[in-house]
Formats: C-alpha cells, sequence, structure tokens
C-alpha cells in the first residue's frame, strides 16, 4: 500500500483514481467543520495538494487510506483557522479600526455623499497645472484672498489673479468649484 501511495505523487492515473475515491469522504468531512462553501472547496483543494506533496508519508501497516487522509484534512483545516485568526488579528491591529453599527454607517454614508463635490473637484483640480492649482486651492478651499494666496505662493497679485481666472475657466463645468469660492 506505501507504494501505491508514492506512486500517485507522480502517476497522475494514479492520482486521478485516487482522487475519485476520497473526493466525497474528504469534502464531507470539511464540510462538518466548515460553513462556507467557497472555503471547503480550497479546503478540499489544498488537501489534495496537500497529498501529493506528504504521499511518501503514508504507512499502511498504521491504517487505512482514509484515516491517513482524515489526517492530512484535519492539518490542512487547522492550518486555515490559524492563518484567519492571524489574519484576523493582524487586519484588527494595523487598521484599528472599530466596529461599525447601524447608525455610524449611515452617518458615514451621508458624510461620504456630502463630500461627493469637493472629491469631483480635486479630481479636477489635479488636472490643472501646479501653478493654477495652487492658487485656486489656497482661495476656494482654504478661503484665502487673492492677495493672500500671491503673498503664499510667493508671487505677484496680478499673476495670481491670472492663474486663479485660467483654472476657473478650466473647470467652469465644475460649478461646485466656483460657488461662494471669493475673488
Amino acid at each position: 500500500m506505501r507504494r501505491k501511495q508514492a506512486k500517485i505523487a507522480t502517476d497522475p492515473v494514479a492520482f486521478e483514481a485516487f482522487y475519485r475515491r476520497h473526493v466525497d469522504a474528504v469534502t464531507r468531512f470539511l464540510a462538518r467543520r466548515v460553513d462556507d462553501p467557497h472555503t471547503v472547496a480550497d479546503l478540499v483543494a489544498e488537501v489534495f495538494v496537500a497529498v501529493l506533496d506528504s504521499a511518501h508519508t503514508y504507512r499502511a501497516e498504521q491504517g487505512a487510506e482514509i484515516a491517513w487522509l482524515y489526517g492530512v484534512a484535519r492539518r490542512t483545516l487547522s492550518a486555515e483557522r490559524r492563518r484567519a485568526y492571524k489574519q484576523y488579528q493582524l487586519t484588527g491591529r494595523v487598521s484599528g479600526r472599530r466596529t461599525l453599527d447601524a447608525d455610524d454607517i449611515a452617518e458615514l454614508e451621508e458624510r461620504v455623499d456630502a463630500e461627493r463635490h469637493a472629491r469631483q473637484a480635486f479630481t479636477a483640480m489635479a488636472e490643472l497645472p501646479e501653478g493654477e492649482r495652487a492658487v485656486l486651492e489656497l482661495v476656494v478651499i482654504d478661503q484665502l484672498t487673492v492677495t493672500e494666496a500671491a503673498l503664499a505662493l510667493g508671487i505677484r497679485q496680478g499673476a495670481a489673479k491670472v492663474r486663479l481666472h485660467r483654472a476657473r475657466q478650466k473647470l467652469r463645468n465644475l460649478p461646485f468649484v466656483m460657488n461662494g469660492a471669493p475673488g
């Protein structure tokens, strides 16, 4: 029997026969322990890949093929659970996120929706030349006067007005950028 197991690692026909003989049993074994069908399918595949790697370890004198195979499946499932737990811990630690309840999510959705125009403005402004974008950001977003923006950028007030005018012309199809903007 040991020779048969070693053969499944090198002979595709032998492996296919082994697979067909045991795939239902392995699937049932994992389905009793895992409730997600996608995870079960992934684990079944992992078990048979592990079988290819460890076929040489099977000892017929220690028990039937299925017992050995269940051991491989158990170790595969155990490894998956450890991986999932580590992923869960890491995600929680790295993201620093707290659990959101329905009210939190609703409030955040409202905020995200309310800021839609600002995101569109930033996206459109990113296409502007640096000088025009800088003046526009200082005047429209930071609410500086053109004189203050010119001072902040180290340019003349006339140059700031020209850059602001050009930026506004390029963005004229985005009225929310211009609404309420000091001129």
